[in-house]
């Protein structure tokens, strides 16, 4: 199923400004946030030394040094806006809602391998893997993608069959070309799956509640496919999203 949005409902759902979660998430961890007070002393500490030869603009430099400084608190807001910002230059939007047609985990390396000599004098390489969820979800029209996230307890409750719903952007007024997908919201499990979180979720949900709520006789006509057909999707997991070109 795919319904379209109007373009006000679009910014609602990805408004101009950082959400509360979108701020945690370009937070990072301790290093990503020590970097950003060392570019904000170091920013400082430049416009410092400037404002030393330039004795007629010293209102201005502090005014600019006082931005910089607070870098390490307004940063976050600033990347996660510009992440907004490259979803909203797309025209149109709706709402999808498809099934899980896949779930499995894999390991996947995480930044450069290390190379460390060992006591014996040998060259080890030692690798950073990280378990991920990779979620394959698709719909009766041929529409297939996947997403691949970092894996949590909450997702072993993930299954087949699940129904599985999604913002999609396009460049089409008929939307037959999907350019970018959002996180995924599977409803039977008030589940998100996402790395980076795109939507507010909280009217997302209230949309799913309106538009995507399908009749329990739907419900089970879906899951006894699955039922009767445990191999159905297996053939098409581990492929590479299927958008643009693959319509």
């Amino acid at each position: 199923m795919l319904v379209p949005l109007t373009r006000a409902k679009f910014e609602q759902l990805i408004p101009i400004i950082a959400t509360a979660a979108q701020y945690k998430y370009c937070w990072g961890k301790i290093p990503n946030f020590l970097f950003r007070v060392l570019i904000s002393l170091v920013s400082v500490a430049i416009l410092f030394l400037i404002e030393q030869s330039l004795q007629d603009f010293a209102w201005l430099f502090v005014l600019i040094g006082t931005v910089t400084g607070f870098y390490w608190l307004w940063g976050p807001i600033f990347w996660a806006s510009l992440r907004n910002l490259e979803c909203r230059r797309y025209r149109y939007s709706g709402f999808w809602r498809g099934q899980v047609l896949d779930v499995y985990i894999s390991e996947e390396l995480v930044g450069k391998a290390q190379e460390n000599v060992n006591k014996r004098g040998e060259l080890v390489i030692v690798e950073n893997r990280e378990r991920r969820l990779n979620l394959e979800v698709g719909d009766e029209n041929g529409f297939l993608t996947q997403l691949q996230v970092p894996l949590k307890r909450s997702h072993q409750a993930i299954v087949r069959g699940e129904w599985a719903e999604m913002l999609v952007m396009s460049e089409r007024p008929d939307m037959s070309r999907i350019a970018k997908v959002s996180d995924i919201y599977l409803p039977e499990l008030n589940l998100w799956v996402s790395d980076y979180p795109y939507l507010r979720r909280d009217l997302f949900a209230d949309i799913s509640r309106q538009l995507g709520n399908a009749s329990e006789g739907d419900r089970r006509k879906k899951k006894k496919r699955y039922e009767r057909d445990p191999g159905y999707g297996a053939n098409r997991s581990r492929r590479p999203p299927r958008r643009d070109d693959d319509w």
